[in-house]
């Protein structure tokens, strides 16, 4: 075991007390909302949720970007979220002068990406979706991104993504864990994707999975794989293939960029690394640091590789980076064991049997 972890994980066990004290708050919240003495808004129109219950990297942001390319030109579509460290406050909609400084940088990734959505944040959702559907003429859809905790606003339809390698079912409150809600729930989704898979998982492993889930006759159980594309230069959108020749270095601030780090142990000569704080707001010093580090490589092939959460806060620097080999690595989810058809129709006839039964 790495050292640093098992000091950690020491450090970590010692604040259980505090766990079990944030576990008895989400409980007794959660009891509260169950028996309704708190309020859940419900909306007469279809809303999809993404999320999770434990902190860290899950892919939220690559499977609200798979239902937007699912959904997008078969519904008139937008994805509202909460705008983590964005510079402004309250209900905000993108438009064409928006930066990720206005909605944060996951909300402007969709925004750049899918430019036919309407792309909202807004900390408040219950406020938040009327003034989206009051903008928006002829909204069809809603996504929720990573609203599945927020229990003041009820989704007609609940994605929860768990991490293979960090089940929630295996996992403890914060800050022991990381379970910012409580195991119970996941009995409110309808799907269940376990993340980050091997590529290679056995059907054995699958079915010990979906065991341990333990999920209600009602949910369905998806497993997917990291999935990369090729690499895009920041600017030029250029692309290129990394090979065994190329040392890069890796600018990342992101929760969890170790699978990241391992593509690159197989697909590269070597690598090094820059790490900074999930969501980190780049500075000029920040872009300095990471042009000498850059220098610092001594090879012949080398470049720099981020991702795109990350890409969206360094384009503010588009005079700088035109000429510097600064490559983005877009990321998907996979779905395995063919299952793939299986989501999207059980997503799609979600959408389409809402709004049969709203027309009645």
């Amino acid at each position: 075991m790495n050292l640093n972890n098992f000091f950690l994980r020491s450090f970590r066990i010692l604040l259980l007390p505090f766990a079990l004290l944030y576990g008895l708050i989400v409980n007794t919240r959660n009891w509260l909302y169950d028996k309704n003495y708190f309020k859940s808004a419900r909306f007469n129109f279809p809303i999809i949720c993404v999320g999770n219950i434990a902190v860290g990297g899950t892919g939220k942001s690559p499977m609200v970007e798979y239902l937007l390319s699912l959904l997008h030109q078969q519904f008139k579509t937008a994805t509202l979220s909460r705008g983590y460290k964005r510079k402004t406050i309250g209900y905000v909609l993108a438009n064409e002068n928006t930066t990720a400084l206005d909605i944060g940088d996951e909300p402007m990734q969709f925004h750049l990406k899918f430019p036919d959505v309407a792309v909202a944040v807004g900390e408040e959702r219950i406020f938040a979706i009327p003034e989206l559907l009051q903008d928006v003429h002829g909204l069809e859809l809603i996504i929720l991104d990573d609203a599945f905790q927020h229990r003041s606003v009820t989704a007609g339809f609940n994605i929860l993504l768990t991490e293979h390698n960090n089940l929630y079912t295996r996992d403890f409150f914060l800050p022991t864990g990381d379970l910012r809600d409580a195991v119970s729930s996941a009995k409110r989704s309808d799907i269940i994707v376990v993340t980050k898979c091997p590529p290679d998982l056995s059907i054995d492993k699958k079915q010990r999975l979906i065991r341990n889930i333990n999920p209600l006759p009602s949910q369905k159980i998806f497993f997917t794989a990291i999935e990369y594309g090729a690499p895009y230069h920041i600017i030029t959108k250029e692309e290129k293939s990394i090979t065994a020749e190329d040392e890069v270095l890796l600018v990342c601030g992101i929760a969890n960029p170790k699978p990241l780090k391992e593509y690159l142990l197989h697909h590269a000569f070597t690598y090094y690394q820059t790490d900074f704080a999930d969501h980190h707001i780049f500075s000029i010093d920040d872009l300095k640091e990471i042009k000498e580090k850059f220098q610092e490589i001594d090879a012949e092939k080398k470049i720099i590789l981020t991702t795109e959460k990350d890409a969206v806060r360094l384009t503010k620097f588009k005079d700088e980076l035109t000429d510097l080999p600064l490559f983005v690595i877009p990321i998907t989810h996979k779905f395995l064991f063919e299952e793939g058809e299986q989501f999207n129709e059980a997503v799609i006839s979600f959408i389409r049997n809402f709004k049969f039964k709203s027309s009645i």
